[in-house]
């Protein structure tokens, strides 16, 4: 008489493999590693950082809107200067003054022209047109911050001079011009040491 087979023998391994549970499923999944997810955290603060850079559009802006406005009202000093002219065509120092007002206007707008133009090129991008006509001229583009400043300081010390001219042909006290003269030029030389020696490295490197 064949014996009949006991419970479990001949089980084919695919039984076996049904039956039982893996090992690899009775794990739980793997959680991501602290490293890569500080390093995520840090990436998106990143970008974040550089994108809060396109602020600088709201300054530049209203950089740009004030030297319109100053070259607009330097423009109604001089048609109000040609005006007075032909009425009386003396030149005295009132339309003298008015005429120096009108350099110190246009030298005004300019400098905060270039503090617009500045910002935008360091902070936001090159201002490179295609067409060489509409590009931006050599000592206008900006590389670094030692640029701005070397510009920027340059139009400061001209109006300066210009306006303290303007105030030494309209004002009649000379011991008051004195003093002025005397402030404004230990102001251009403090500027002017300052271009000199105030350079920081702050090249692309």
């Amino acid at each position: 008489m064949a014996d009949v087979p006991r419970k479990g023998d001949g089980a084919s391994p695919a039984e076996t493999s049904l039956a039982e549970p893996s090992q690899a499923d009775a794990l739980p999944a793997e959680a991501p590693p602290v490293g890569n997810r500080t390093s995520q955290l840090a990436d998106r603060f990143e970008r974040a950082l550089s994108l809060s850079r396109l602020v600088v559009i709201v300054p530049v802006i209203v950089l740009l809107l004030s030297a319109v406005a100053s070259f607009a009202y330097g423009t109604e000093v001089f048609v109000r200067t040609v005006r007075s002219l032909v009425i009386s065509p003396e030149l005295t120092s009132h339309n003298l003054g008015f005429l120096l007002l009108l350099t110190d206007l246009y030298l005004v707008g300019a400098t905060l022209m270039i503090a617009g133009f500045g910002l935008y090129e360091l902070f936001i991008t090159r201002i490179d047109a295609p067409d060489p006509g509409k590009r931006l001229p050599g000592w206008l583009r900006m590389h670094d911050l030692n640029d701005l400043k070397a510009r920027v300081i340059s139009m400061i010390i001209l109006v300066a001079a210009v306006t303290f001219t303007d105030v030494a042909v309209e004002t009649k006290a000379g011991l008051d011009t004195f003093y002025l003269g005397a402030g404004v030029a230990v102001v251009i030389s403090a500027l002017t040491l300052f271009l000199r020696f105030g350079k920081t490295d702050g090249g692309d490197g």
